[in-house]
């Protein structure tokens, strides 16, 4: 499936045990490798920090990456003024695709965080082991997460990470798209 144009996709994300968003964001490329979508001028009740920095605040553009089969999607942090914050992975299982404006996926707590310099970080171990504890998480998923995000971590550390295709997408690119 190629977009053509700009189209809504509703993203059901579930957050164990029970927790479920729907982010509303532009499809603004899709192929057989990757799905592009922008979030722009995001809402939040406060600003989203990492390591002591804002990383997104309120007004934020973000752009996602969600590769069919990965247990991880990427998106590119800006601030509302547009500078460029840092690339963040979530670990989730495999998105399925319900159809073009409809897509599922469960969040696995961990998140790699790369900032601007390439110091790179490991977010949210103490919530999965949590949600091991709890039974949200199942021990095998569990282990698949972890793997994950150590694999990105040591592509991140090597400068194998994150894949070309994200440094193609700027939020300018993909604004453009809806003018």
């Amino acid at each position: 499936m190629k977009v053509e144009r700009p189209t809504l996709v509703h993203i059901h994300y579930l957050r164990p045990p029970d927790r479920e968003q729907i982010f509303t964001q532009y499809l603004v490329w899709g192929d057989e490798q990757v799905k592009v979508t922008y979030a722009d001028g995001l809402t939040l009740e406060s600003p989203v920090r990492i390591a002591g920095e804002i990383v997104l605040e309120a007004g934020s553009d973000v752009v996602w990456f969600t590769f069919p089969g990965a247990w991880h999607d990427i998106g590119t942090f800006h601030r509302a003024d547009g500078s460029f914050t840092g690339t963040y992975a979530n670990i989730l299982t495999p998105c399925v695709f319900e159809d073009i404006g409809k897509w599922r996926t469960t969040d696995l707590f961990l998140d790699v965080w790369v900032d601007p310099s390439g110091a790179v970080l490991t977010l949210d171990e103490d919530e999965l082991e949590e949600a091991e504890a709890k039974g949200w998480v199942t021990p095998a998923v569990g282990r698949r997460a972890r793997e994950e995000a150590r694999e990105l971590v040591g592509q991140a550390e090597a400068g194998l990470w994150p894949p070309a295709v994200v440094g193609e997408w700027t939020v300018e690119r993909a604004r453009a798209l809806l003018s």
